[in-house]
């Protein structure tokens, strides 16, 4: 028996840090705790293809040190190739350069580390470099053109831009740039693309505004004879006048003021004494609407391609600024920034906006993910003549998306066309399966979301299918809602390949919209009005996979009914497999409300009375295969089982108490003679009628625990009651029966969760050998898994 990984839904963190990107496209980025990895240049377009653990708390900064490595921190250490624990309290900023490692935290600190690729784990502390006042939230570091020495740029919440400069592995401070008005949020370099071109900092501020600063020798001016008449002045008159007030020529690292727009930076020179380079406030850059979140300049492709500048904000917007000459006199040029490109949302309706942004495929496409954790990617296509003259084209494609909070619920369609997924983000979504041409012609299915039914103002609980086009969900509320898909999904999920779905009525609604302080989802049938919210084609959307941008806004569906009749919130919901019935339980703490409540689909009217016997909350509901009992767990320690009546509803025959702690799970076997429970006393038990003799069929039982593994067992075919571990996932390696014990060529990192696992569904399919299992957790991701069986027999 073995297990691969299929799909991997997983949300970016909220830090502004939180991802970075190799050369070669690879993207590694923060995903709760763990580290999610995603080749943005892959051409099929899988998404995230491996997650990494280690971590113990939330994962704030990644940055790669070379193409083969990256360095990652979190609230408590951070790690490369081995875990540290470098401050006292959570790190806000990461800068790998070279040999150094730079880490600034919310103790006041930033510290200078050096590492060596060669020597694992070879990690050692160089410096602490103490802030007077504020916390470091952005760190950059580079090389001083032409010098061997580093400049490092510390962005702070004192509103300065702090900068310290190291020829001789020791860090002095240099020079303070004041100007922004609120705290300073990202800093970034630009080498000189070219001799003669002066090394760029850009520094973002939460004023909105972005500041230029460059950074070239200086060279000391000279007060000479002008021809043009003795009253006028001119800066540079000023800045030789202010030079020649000071001595310059000091052979300490450091730096001083001369000018309100000009710094002098000394660094030591090993032949020479020492060497100046002026620091110079070149331009500032208006355009966002609030802070400034993220600022990443666009790789070289040629020297004369002039530089670009992303930058994201929390007003939605990604704006890509470039220089632009203009001569304001005859003999006096001046240098413009101007803004080229605006991606996002006009107006900044999205909650958060983007929290960080990349450059990927050369600087062929701009990624940004949002306060939600999805990602948006726009991809350019260059004009045929001069890029300066010209304004590149730009569209919008596909990115990945995810949960950003943890995911409690997961359930197939009938027939496991699409899979539905209910996380504590308040949302519901629908993954499905995408046919995609391969390189030689052929076709697979890549999992991505392609719906977002419902986006609501409580947790969600749980959510199940009644049939491939209406599902039912509870949330952390007293009502159970019912939605039913629109026309807009059919038509996707038809064009895509993902199903083939009959429409049925010809009066769908179109689409579906959340009024304005409501929580139910409205129908909309007026064409104005899916046009005023979709803002796309509908003939173009609907052939293509939904955007991020889109997911929220125009693949809801409609809410169609209601179903009262529970005193405290949801908790529990099961549906029949011939769709006819659903079951729920709320929260208790009396036998009262511990009771399990069966609705019919049709009419929605409460099938005979609550099913009473448990005394605390009932945690989960299982009807078997064909209907005719209903197992429930809960609190009390207790399973109860009820049998379908014919006069009223489902009554009790069976009930038992062997667990010692609390009843988190039950699941039925496809042949309905066996049930299993699932306690905290860290066992799962087996129970059948005595009556009922051992079924022949081979049987895989799969099980996930609190650390985040997923155990599946499986029953021999001459001792169907026995059971035995054919395979444990786990956050190290795969423990199979087909392997020796101790084999390291088998790991499993990427198929583990790292947090407790919710729940778990077997996909509905035919093929016994081939089964794909679906995994959700408490660490926010969703993962699918094929397990090939036939190799365990």
């Amino acid at each position: 028996m073995r297990a691969e990984l299929v799909y991997t839904a997983a949300s970016t963190n909220r830090y502004f840090q939180a991802a970075s990107i190799s050369s070669k496209g690879l993207v590694a980025f923060g995903s709760s705790r763990v580290i999610a990895l995603w080749d943005s240049e892959d051409k099929l377009d899988r998404g995230v293809h491996e997650t990494l653990p280690g971590h113990e708390g939330v994962v704030s900064c990644v940055s790669f040190s070379s193409d083969d490595s990256f360095v990652s921190a979190d609230d408590k250490g951070w790690s490369l190739y081995a875990t540290h624990q470098a401050h006292k309290s959570g790190i806000a900023s990461i800068s790998a350069y070279g040999k150094y490692i730079i880490t600034g935290a919310s103790d006041s600190t930033v510290k200078v580390w050096s590492f060596s690729a060669s020597e694992a784990g070879a990690l050692h502390e160089v410096q602490a470099l103490p802030l007077r006042r504020g916390f470091p939230l952005s760190l950059a570091l580079t090389n001083i053109p032409g010098e061997e020495a580093f400049l490092l740029a510390v962005g702070s919440t004192d509103r300065n831009i702090h900068l310290w400069i190291s020829s001789e592995d020791t860090f002095v401070q240099a020079a303070v740039l004041s100007g922004h008005e609120d705290w300073v949020r990202s800093l970034a370099f630009r080498p000189p693309s070219k001799d003669g071109d002066p090394l760029i900092l850009a520094s973002g501020s939460q004023d909105a505004n972005i500041r230029l600063w460059t950074i070239e020798p200086f060279t000391k001016p000279t007060l000479s004879s002008s021809g043009g008449s003795s009253s006028e002045v001119t800066d540079e008159l000023l800045d030789a006048f202010e030079a020649s007030l000071v001595n310059l020529e000091d052979t300490d690292d450091g730096g001083r003021q001369i000018s309100l727009k000009r710094h002098v930076l000394t660094v030591k020179v090993p032949q020479k004494s020492s060497r100046l380079f002026s620091v110079t406030f070149d331009a500032l850059l208006v355009g966002h609407e609030a802070g400034v979140t993220s600022l990443s300049w666009r790789p070289h492709s040629s020297t004369t391609d002039p530089p670009t500048l992303l930058s994201t904000s929390t007003d939605s917007s990604l704006i890509l600024w470039s220089p632009s000459t203009v001569l304001a006199s005859s003999t006096d040029g001046t240098t413009l920034w101007i803004n080229r490109q605006r991606f996002g949302d006009i107006g900044g309706q999205r909650l958060g906006g983007f929290v960080g942004g990349l450059w990927a495929r050369d600087g062929s496409d701009t990624m940004a993910w949002g306060w939600n954790g999805g990602w948006r990617r726009w991809r350019c296509k260059s004009p045929v003549d001069d890029r300066e003259t010209n304004l590149e084209e730009w569209t919008e494609i596909g990115a990945i998306t995810g949960h950003r909070a943890p995911v409690r619920s997961i359930a197939w369609s009938s027939q496991g066309e699409y899979l539905i997924s209910a996380s504590l983000d308040q949302t519901t979504r629908i993954h499905g399966a995408l046919p995609t041409e391969t390189l030689d012609e052929s076709s697979v299915r890549i999992w991505h979301e392609i719906a977002r039914p419902q986006v609501h103002g409580y947790d969600l609980i749980g959510a199940a299918f009644l049939d491939p086009l209406r599902f039912v969900s509870i949330a952390d509320e007293k009502v159970t809602r019912v939605f039913e898909a629109p026309r807009e999904f059919v038509e996707v999920v038809n064009n895509l390949g993902v199903a083939n779905i009959d429409p049925g009525e010809e009066n769908r609604p179109r689409a579906a919209a959340v009024p304005p302080l409501g929580l139910s989802n409205k129908a909309l049938t007026d064409v104005s009005a899916v046009a005023q919210v979709g803002g796309d084609v509908d003939d173009v959307r609907t052939h293509r996979r939904p955007f991020e941008g889109e997911l929220a806004a125009v693949t809801l569906w409609p809410e169609i009914e209601k179903v009262f009749g529970h005193g405290y919130e949801s908790i529990a919901l099961a549906v029949s497999h011939n769709k006819e019935y659903i079951a729920t339980a709320c929260k208790a703490t009396s036998a009262e409300h511990a009771v399990v409540r069966v609705y019919e689909t049709q009419t929605w009217q409460p099938v005979g009375q609550p099913l009473a016997g448990h005394n605390l909350t009932v945690t989960q509901i299982a009807f078997s295969p064909d209907d005719s009992l209903i197992l429930s767990v809960s609190r009390d320690r207790t399973w109860r089982l009820f049998e379908k009546s014919e006069e009223d509803g489902y009554v009790p025959i069976a009930a038992g108490r062997s667990h010692g702690r609390i009843i988190w799970d039950c699941a039925w076997a496809p042949e309905g003679d066996i049930f299993a429970t699932a306690s905290r006393d860290k066992t799962v038990k087996i129970w059948r009628r005595q009556d009922v003799a051992d079924h022949i069929s081979r049987r895989t039982l799969a099980v996930g625990l609190e650390s985040g593994e997923i155990h599946l067992y499986a029953s021999s075919r001459d001792k169907p009651s026995e059971w035995s571990c054919a395979l444990t996932i786990d956050t190290q390696y795969v423990k199979s029966s087909n392997y020796p014990a101790r084999r390291p060529t088998h790991p499993c990192r990427s198929l583990a969760h790292v947090d407790h696992i919710h729940r778990l569904a077997w996909r509905p399919t035919g093929d016994h050998n081939i089964q794909q299992l679906a995994s959700c957790g408490e660490d926010g991701t969703l993962k699918l898994l094929t397990v090939h069986i036939a190799g365990a027999e």
